[in-house]
């Protein structure tokens, strides 16, 4: 047994070195080793000292009742019983006097460990330039030195609390203490009492300054309206802690008298009157105030205080250059309505990036090993000198959709290890069919993103590990894409990047092959002197890594850059330590409909906050995994001290380059959790606060089935909100009000979103709030009444011959399903526009959604076309005034295409045209493979089509082989594709 057990522990050794030795080489490799060494001395040195002076202070307390035990026990029967516990405990003494206290420093060494941040901002500490109204500190006070001091109290209370423990069984296990003493004999020798009534005096000492603590901390205190003091905290509980700690000091006064006097009946006294004068002021003062004083005049005595949680809040959210609008929205649809609003209505995002991803995945997943996430995402780019706004995603590696029989070690770490490329398309425009534009697309990718890097290493879907690199003279063995037409049908690479860990030594093969339990890293012959270890690539998790003291978006978004793909990561610094500002629930605030639905989304996370900033813009590039940290708000107080703690981890603002500058966005969970806040503190008249009467909640998302619907995702759109010149991309949320069956819209949110493309320099507007506040009776719908408008309306519509509900039902069937598009809100024409894309898909394994209707409303009027254009014109009279641009996608390519070939140049054009045959030839023989006739039948189409532009793009008829057979033909004439499988 002892050899097992010596065993067990050398694997352990060994199995933890190996984990920690890789932790270094991952952290050398990002360039952020300083990271982890201050983190891990940080955590070193709270381990050693706090566990250190456990140790000492449980020993001393220990071998003080031992040392100074009486010579000769008392004679009486309890000493007789206990014989027999010190005739056990004698032999090994030493051994439970060392023992003890090491196992108990080594609990509370643990526990000082794990406040290692608290103990780093403590020490990098800032002012934050605002005082508390209370007390006339610097707020900095309460976020940087606050924590640190309730620590030392809380260590203190406990350790002194240990030694006590056993300094009292050790009393009286030796005699130095009895329960039972006779008649005139003392209860405690004169050793044992001085040792315990100064340990008590100590506790007393920490108990006064705990209160004194306490007092600041009231500014933190949950009310049902506020965070902070009230009234009776103010004119109650602040004294009586005051009170509270004098009167510790005091009953730790008479406990040190007792060296002197030799009785303990005075500090027993002082003892229990401490604890009465706790109960009656700490708990039946303030009660006594609050019923008879307060609640009589609650109304008026409350507006200070309510006022400081205003202004609190706003400066802790970063809510205090909020823009307020009273706009009395106009119901009343007019023809020509929105001329005036001509540059806004193209820019109506009508693809939906959650619901579009099967269509993506179908469209452009070329093969069952890539995949697309579930919610893409939403971006801007220069396309053809024109910005459009852009919905965009990569293209990932997908182990689950290799065949069981491919699935081994080998090609699951050294062959598929890396998707290819990024699709992108408008987000204003679709094909006849319904399906998004791609102006961004295929294997090798062409469109308007111009050249960049596409092999994509890290991502959100890449898999746990993978080793990459060829020694040399080997030929290339990682899959890079399929190439139709090749002997081998695919393309090969070898990974030449600076990414990852170099593993060709043995003794780091054999480190990581401990590190993830799979002996096959060390004994492969995959491997080599060039093998580098990928790992850790999720890219949310990388800047974690490197920045363990930020809070990450749940949304990372990727961005074409500088030829390159990175992944934009938005970092926040939060407290909970603001005095006055309102508590928020992190992980309930930022939580909504597509964090549900999508699994590549989560909430910002758990835990309570009542100050936070986006400080950090994070970037991780998708080919070498490269992170680089950019300080964001370089006012932020928490970003300059734990910028202090990691020297050099965090960049300048002014080395973001114009490219990356142009991407960069505001980011969704910070406007989350400023519109929960803003549902209340909106309003700013102390009085009307205090009623209530005004508060709003966020829009639930009608379009999510059941009774429980969660919170509308906000949406970036590019929208002029009133007294704005032209559109600016935007993030936007509405508002119904709390409490109410009423789901009239009440108010409107929009943030400026664009940072602009100025180097090292964000646009002044960038992060501007602007509200829209509509009049308490206003009967402008919300979203919910919107959307059961569509589900019931009769409205007609020149497109379709049966009603806007009969088309809903004729497609909720068992060959197909409706899916309710994102359904959002513009301030245009003088009121608010709803938007509301409907997808139709068939119920078939190889099916996707295909956009089939917009719907509109505006005022109490609705309207629905196969276009937005169409939709419109239909809601204003005939003629909206302005253009959406998609009604001319009508004539668009079917295949997906960005624009008519035609309009190309040939050699591009047939560029374009080879390379869609080549996919759409692809995937009918994957289809045909798994014997799915519809999904080959559509790839036949596609390919047809792809032939008949290639032979257009030649000016004098041309020729197309598919596998191994010629189709020739004039221009004009129609392809005929005949291709053996």
């Amino acid at each position: 047994m002892p050899t097992v057990l010596i065993l067990l522990g050398l694997l352990s050794v060994v199995g933890y070195a190996a984990t920690l030795w890789t932790e270094f080489l991952w952290y050398d490799s990002v360039g952020y080793r300083t990271v982890l060494t201050t983190r891990l001395l940080t955590q070193v040195a709270l381990f050693l000292g706090a566990g250190a002076i456990t140790a000492l202070i449980v020993w001393s307390g220990l071998w003080l009742a031992w040392r100074h035990r009486p010579v000769y026990a008392p004679s009486t029967p309890e000493q007789a019983a206990l014989d027999r516990y010190r005739s056990a405990l004698d032999p090994v003494r030493k051994l439970v006097f060392v023992a003890v206290p090491l196992v108990l420093g080594g609990f509370t060494g643990t526990a000082a460990a794990s406040q290692w941040q608290n103990i780093l901002l403590f020490l990098h500490r800032e002012p934050f330039g605002v005082e508390d109204p209370e007390f006339g500190l610097d707020v900095g006070f309460f976020v940087f030195s606050l924590p640190f001091w309730q620590m030392v109290v809380s260590y203190s209370t406990l350790v002194l609390g240990l030694s006590l423990v056993g300094a009292l069984v050790t009393h009286y296990i030796y005699g130095g203490l009895q329960l039972q003493a006779g008649p005139g004999r003392p209860r405690t020798t004169t050793a044992a009492r001085i040792h315990l009534a100064v340990l008590l005096a100590l506790l007393l000492v920490v108990r006064a300054g705990g209160y004194w603590i306490e007092r600041f901390t009231l500014s933190m205190n949950e009310h049902a309206r506020i965070t902070g003091m009230t009234y009776t905290d103010v004119n109650a509980v602040l004294p009586t802690r005051s009170i509270l700690a004098v009167a510790s000091l005091l009953a730790a006064a008479f406990f040190l008298s007792t060296i002197w006097t030799k009785a303990w009946r005075l500090p027993l006294i002082s003892l229990a009157g401490l604890l009465v004068v706790s109960l009656l002021l700490g708990g039946v003062y303030p009660s006594l105030v609050q019923s008879l004083q307060v609640r009589p005049s609650e109304a008026q005595l409350e507006v200070p205080y309510i006022e400081r949680a205003i202004d609190s809040t706003l400066a802790a959210y970063d809510l205090e250059g909020l823009e307020k609008i009273d706009f009395d929205a106009e119901t009343e649809a007019e023809p020509g309505q929105l001329r005036a609003d001509a540059d806004t209505i193209p820019g109506i995002r009508i693809v939906d990036p959650s619901v579009v991803s099967p269509t993506f995945r179908q469209l452009q997943g070329v093969r069952n090993y890539y995949q697309f996430a579930d919610a893409l995402d939403v971006g801007s780019y220069e396309v053809d000198g024109e910005t459009v706004d852009t919905v965009i995603a990569v293209r990932e590696l997908n182990l689950d959709g290799i065949s069981a029989a491919q699935r081994n070690w080998v090609n699951d770490h050294t062959v598929y290890t890396h998707g290819f490329g990024v699709v992108a398309a408008y987000g204003n425009r679709r094909s006849t069919e319904g399906e998004p534009l791609f102006f961004e697309r295929n294997i090798p990718p062409i469109g308007g993103l111009g050249d960049y890097e596409p092999r994509i290493y890290f991502g959100e879907a890449s898999t746990n590990y993978s080793i990459v690199g060829a020694a040399e003279g080997e030929g290339p063995r990682e899959l890079d894409y399929p190439a139709s037409g090749q002997e081998t049908g695919e393309v090969r690479n070898t990974y030449d990047g600076t990414g990852g860990v170099e593993i060709g030594s043995i003794v780091r093969r054999a480190a990581y092959a401990i590190k993830y339990r799979q002996i096959e890293i060390m004994l492969s012959d995959s491997l080599n002197e060039n093998s580098r270890m990928l790992d850790h690539r999720e890219p949310r998790e990388r800047v974690e890594r490197v920045a363990p003291w930020l809070r990450l978006d749940g949304n990372p978004y990727p961005a074409v850059v500088d030829g390159r793909v990175q992944w934009v990561v938005d970092g926040y610094t939060v407290s909970n330590r603001y005095p006055y500002s309102q508590m928020e629930e992190l992980g309930a605030v930022t939580a909504d409909s597509r964090v549900a639905q999508a699994e590549n989304i989560t909430t910002i996370g758990a835990g309570q906050v009542n100050y936070i900033r986006n400080s950090v813009k994070a970037t991780v590039d998708a080919y070498d995994g490269t992170v680089r940290l950019y300080a964001w708000d370089e006012e932020d107080p928490l970003l300059k001290a734990w910028s202090s703690a990691f020297d050099g981890t965090v960049l300048p603002m002014s080395q973001i380059d114009g490219d990356l500058m142009d991407h960069l966005r505001y980011p969704e969970d910070l406007f989350k959790v400023q519109r929960s806040v803003l549902s209340r503190y909106h309003v700013q008249d102390a009085g009307s606060f205090f009623t209530g009467q005004d508060f709003w909640t966020v829009s639930e998302d009608p379009s999510v089935p059941g009774e429980t619907k969660p919170d509308m995702p906000p949406h970036y759109l590019s929208v002029a909100m009133p007294g704005q010149d032209e559109p600016t991309f935007s993030l936007t949320t509405t508002y119904i009000p709390a409490g109410s069956q009423r789901q009239n819209l009440t108010g409107y949110l929009a943030v400026d979103a664009d940072a602009g493309s100025q180097a090292g320099e964000r646009r002044d507007d960038f992060g501007q709030l602007r509200m829209l506040v509509l009049p308490r009776d206003t009967t402008v719908r919300g979203p919910g009444q919107f959307q059961n408008d569509i589900n019931s309306s009769d409205a007609n519509s020149q497109a379709f011959a049966q009603t806007l509900s009969q088309f809903i039902n004729l497609n909720s069937s068992d060959d197909s399903r409706v899916d309710y598009g994102n359904l959002l809100t513009l301030p245009v024409g003088g009121g608010l526009l709803y938007v509301e894309p409907i997808y139709v898909q068939a119920r078939s394994a190889s099916a996707y959604p295909l956009q089939r209707v917009v719907v509109v409303a505006f005022g109490n009027d609705l309207a629905w076309s196969d276009t937005l254009d169409g939709a419109l014109d239909e809601l204003f009279g005939g003629d909206s005034g302005a253009t959406a641009g998609d009604a001319g996608a009508s004539g668009a390519p079917e295949d997906g295409a960005e624009e008519p070939e035609a309009e190309l140049d040939p050699d591009t054009a047939l560029a374009r045209a080879v390379a869609d045959i080549e996919q759409a030839y692809a995937e009918g023989q994957e289809a045909l493979e798994a014997g799915d006739w519809e999904a080959y039948g559509q790839a036949q189409e596609r390919l047809q089509q792809a032939i008949a532009r290639a032979v257009q793009a030649s000016p004098e008829g041309g020729s197309v082989s598919v596998d191994g057979a010629d189709q020739t033909q004039a221009p004009g004439d129609e392809a005929e594709v005949t291709a053996e499988p």
